[in-house]
């Protein structure tokens, strides 16, 4: 079976490309599951029910998020209504939603999402490493097509959960920092892994926000209100090859798609 991942999808360029794009991929690459990392969609700053609803309604199955999944309130009660909505499991398990979704894909083969945040520079959540072994542990053994997405910020924690969970999961893949890595490939125990998607929105920017903007605080450390920029549009992402039987990677692909 085929996995289409989009890495964070920042604004509505990044809206804008998904959705000049995923229905065709979905067809003439024969994906049976569409994920995609949302966290950003809102503007570049998190990501709203309506938003949530019109990227499922393009085609995506299940969209993750990150830490940046919190900054609009009027998506926490959402997470009750759409279970297909994750954010990373390892925040406190009293807070809204849950990292981990288990579906039918479009081919009839079950699988399970996992939704985890990185600790390094970012917020001292629960140990990533130690909740995925958790989740894993709750999954019906009749689920063998399992998809990851670390949102970190360094790439050895990132490696480090895919030497970890290799051979344990079907894929991880990486969000967060928003540049595609070049190593995309299938780990031995046969984990399809890369360390960062890459991000499907402006890229005439600094990680999607106005390049004046950013330069200009580099400059003088002061805060200031950051805009989406709008120019040079990419989708990024990936496709697994999946045995379904064994949950094994076959092959990893990654996706570069420009306007």
């Amino acid at each position: 079976m085929n996995i289409l991942f989009i890495g964070d999808i920042y604004a509505s360029g990044g809206r804008r490309i998904v959705a000049a794009h995923l229905q065709r991929l979905i067809t003439e690459e024969k994906i049976d599951l569409a994920i995609a990392n949302g966290e950003n969609a809102a503007g570049g700053f998190g990501i709203t029910p309506p938003i949530a609803e019109e990227l499922f309604s393009l085609g995506l199955d299940v969209i993750t998020t990150g830490n940046h999944v919190w900054d609009k309130r009027e998506i926490y009660d959402h997470f009750a209504r759409q279970p297909r909505l994750l954010r990373p499991a390892n925040y406190a398990a009293e807070l809204p939603g849950t990292g981990l979704y288990q579906g039918t894909a479009r081919n009839g083969v079950p699988y399970a999402v996992i939704n985890l945040q990185g600790r390094v520079h970012l917020p001292p959540l629960e140990c990533p490493f130690r909740m995925a072994d958790a989740l894993l542990a709750s999954l019906p053994p009749e689920i063998k097509v399992i998809f990851v997405d670390f949102h970190a910020e360094v790439t050895s924690e990132k490696m480090a959960l895919g030497w970890h969970l290799d051979g344990r999961i079907s894929a991880l893949i990486g969000t967060h920092t928003h540049i595609p890595t070049a190593d995309a490939r299938v780990l031995p125990g046969g984990t399809a892994y890369q360390t960062d998607s890459g991000m499907t929105g402006p890229y005439d920017s600094v990680i999607g926000v106005e390049k004046k903007m950013i330069v200009q605080r580099f400059l003088t450390q002061l805060p200031m209100r950051f805009e989406a920029a709008k120019g040079g549009v990419e989708l990024h992402g990936a496709i697994v090859t999946v045995n379904e039987a064994s949950g094994r990677a076959m092959s990893i692909r990654a996706l570069d798609i420009r306007e």
